[in-house]
């Protein structure tokens, strides 16, 4: 089946046709709209961007499929519009050697709806302590490029400096979570009056600093490549700031909901809020807004967080960390960064796009709605109201109550379309799926 987009306005531009066939974008004259072997979709009113990339995700599987597995939230990241994602290493088993990497893999092959990447732990069992088999995975079928111990800091500045020198080898990136553990020892939500207020142990924004900055002198010192995770405070985008006019191979993403919310809503003590680094004030979020419409913020990425009923059913202080993040992303995106002004379109596919492709290595967007380019594409109706969550498995969703824009109306994945009119295709009805049969 061939794909025919007629009259839709790429990356917010003028309108233009856009056509896929055998798994990438050809020349839109060459099919005909009344074949029986064509979907035809009426472009107007959508705006076309690239398949969108999730840098940071955790999709759970193995070992805690009761929260999420990697179907489902391949799922969600289709409603989303994304066409991929990078699963993190915090699995059961860790994701800290060739075996697991390369079973995320394959559980991504056959779920069929995004290309899924792992990536793996920095050091064994995320312990901190010796480094993870990342030789191995490097070379494995998942060609692991990013690696991360997230939800724990590599904090000892040794093994730090390691990671850095030896994925500088074969151009991969470490992808830090960072946060200094003797500063954050039993935090909930940001230090300030409020954390004060509500009797919760607050979360410094220095303990975030302190490793951005030293990790940036170790990048400096090593010539690796080092990614920030979910970096959440001004002072955070000032230091990346300050590297990146030095040369500094940094770069940086900050959440959807790092660019919405504010610990403002933590005060009536619902965990849907409490998240790893927890929401800041309303001064870092606009400067984190405006970080990423002068490019010193990269990328967005969800930190996409599912987590079973039981882990936020619960009293504040004991609740998980995280939030839901794929299906409602580009919704965050427009109300946050496209609405005000900070980003158009085009920016959008930077951000959410062809950034984090570079960053994690990820071939095939590097020419974006190209002739001879994988025919990823997502077409957004801005006009829409988003129709809310519905396929992942969790329900940790921090925008319930949230007005958000847009609604993703088609996704498509190497020319096999997963959202239709926006309606998830069904397993069964998916007519190729990338890297399997037909």
């Amino acid at each position: 089946m061939s794909v025919l987009v007629t009259g839709v306005s790429v990356l917010g531009g003028p309108s233009a046709d856009l056509a896929v066939d055998g798994g990438v974008f050809v020349d839109p004259h060459t099919l005909d709209p009344a074949s029986g072997d064509v979907e035809h979709i009426d472009g107007a009113g959508l705006v076309a961007l690239p398949g969108l990339v999730d840098l940071h995700t955790h999709l759970r599987q193995p070992g805690m499929e009761q929260a999420e597995t990697v179907l489902t939230g391949s799922q969600a990241a289709a409603a989303g519009g994304f066409t991929a994602v990078f699963a993190m290493a915090n699995t059961q088993p860790v994701a800290d050697q060739v075996g697991v990497t390369d079973l995320v893999y394959r559980l991504g092959q056959e779920a069929g709806y995004v290309t899924v990447k792992p990536i793996g732990a920095v050091t064994k069992g995320l312990a901190g302590e010796e480094l993870a088999g990342i030789a191995g995975m490097a070379g494995g079928d998942a060609q692991v490029r990013v690696f991360s111990d997230d939800g724990h800091c590599v904090s000892d500045a040794q093994m730090m400096r390691r990671a850095l020198e030896y994925v500088s080898t074969f151009d991969g990136v470490i992808a830090q979570h960072a946060q200094e553990p003797r500063l954050t020892d039993g935090a909930q939500m940001n230090e300030g009056a409020l954390s004060s207020r509500l009797g919760l142990t607050g979360w410094p924004a220095v303990a975030e600093e302190a490793i951005i900055a030293r990790d940036i002198l170790l990048a400096q010192h090593t010539g690796g490549r080092l990614h920030i995770c979910h970096l959440s405070t001004a002072g955070s985008v000032e230091i990346v700031r300050r590297a990146k006019a030095q040369g500094i191979a940094v770069t940086a993403e900050v959440t959807p909901h790092h660019l919405l919310l504010t610990e403002d809503l933590t005060a009536g003590y619902d965990p849907l809020y409490k998240v790893n680094p927890p929401l800041r004030r309303h001064d870092d979020v606009q400067a984190l807004r405006e970080a990423v419409a002068d490019g010193t913020i990269d990328i967005v990425a969800t930190d996409h967080a599912p987590h079973p009923t039981e882990s936020k059913d619960c009293a504040f202080d004991e609740a998980a960390f995280g939030m839901l993040g794929l299906e409602t992303a580009l919704g965050v995106v427009q109300k946050a960064l496209v609405e005000p002004g900070h980003l158009d379109w085009a920016g959008v596919a930077r951000v959410l796009s062809t950034t984090p492709a570079a960053i994690g290595s990820l071939a095939g967007y590097d020419q974006p709605l190209a002739l001879g380019a994988p025919g990823h594409v997502v077409l957004v109706d801005p006009a829409a109201s988003h129709p809310g969550m519905r396929y992942t498995r969790a329900g940790n969703n921090p925008f319930i109550g949230v007005e958000l824009p847009g609604q993703v109306r088609w996704t498509v994945y190497g020319g096999v379309v997963t959202v239709r009119n926006g309606e998830l295709v069904a397993p069964s009805d998916l007519a190729r799926r990338p890297g399997g049969s037909e």
